[in-house]
């Protein structure tokens, strides 16, 4: 990672995002998506991953997908084009076949990345008391703080909805580092950003955002 200015924040959280919903407005949202990226034409879509298969991710990397990212996931699951160049751990999750360690990597990344600002560029959210004067001890203790923030899926690269079984409509974050953007306002609009351009309107009101990763969208967290 190459050093980047920004903050980094967390607290004992919830590491779910939760929100009242009903559940076939996240489903028809999901599949809105799927339709979307159908209609690109930009990647090969195999079939969506079953209930057998969710559950098992599920297990296997302790988190649960949002009523939208499962609907989605459920109606194709989007491949890379198999390259001799392509990077493992990049572009679409591949949670049918793809290495555990790669799903793991994804899984991580934003919680790696904001320890990365902690060591580099002197980020710390207030909420976590007074900075260590050592580095290793503000690792250390970044690293407990991160460990209770709410967890966050890739949808592709890095961009990411929080985990949350009965919530939908959430934007999608792209998060590097501690620097987090709305690359999405929910994600049938996110599939547009990123096969279209990324645009948000400036008129767009959030609704009620993921605890933690969403105080880095105001860009006020600053240097220790």
């Amino acid at each position: 990672m190459k050093p980047r200015r920004r903050g980094t924040s967390a607290t004992a959280l919830p590491r779910r995002y939760c929100s009242e919903v009903i559940g076939s407005k996240g489903v028809r949202l999901g599949e809105e998506a799927a339709r979307r990226l159908v209609q690109t034409g930009q990647c090969e879509i195999g079939p969506g991953l079953t209930g057998t298969e969710f559950a098992r991710i599920e297990r296997d990397y302790d988190v649960e997908f949002a009523e939208d990212h499962r609907a989605f996931l459920a109606a194709g699951l989007p491949l890379n084009p198999r390259s001799r160049g392509a990077r493992p751990g990049r572009g679409w999750p591949d949670w049918r076949h793809g290495r555990r360690s790669d799903l793991r990597k994804m899984l991580d990344w934003p919680i790696e990345g904001a320890l990365f600002d902690v060591k580099y560029n002197d980020r710390w959210h207030p909420s976590w008391g007074q900075r260590p004067a050592r580095r290793s001890t503000a690792l250390r203790t970044a690293r407990r703080h991160l460990a209770q923030a709410p967890k966050m899926i890739p949808v592709y690269e890095h961009r990411y909805l929080p985990a949350g079984r009965g919530s939908y409509g959430h934007p999608v974050l792209s998060i590097y580092q501690t620097d987090i953007i709305v690359y999405g306002t929910d994600l049938a609009e996110y599939i547009l950003s990123e096969s279209q351009g990324w645009f948000i309107s400036p008129n767009w009101t959030p609704p009620p955002m993921v605890p933690f990763w969403s105080d880095f969208l105001t860009g006020e967290l600053g240097r220790s």
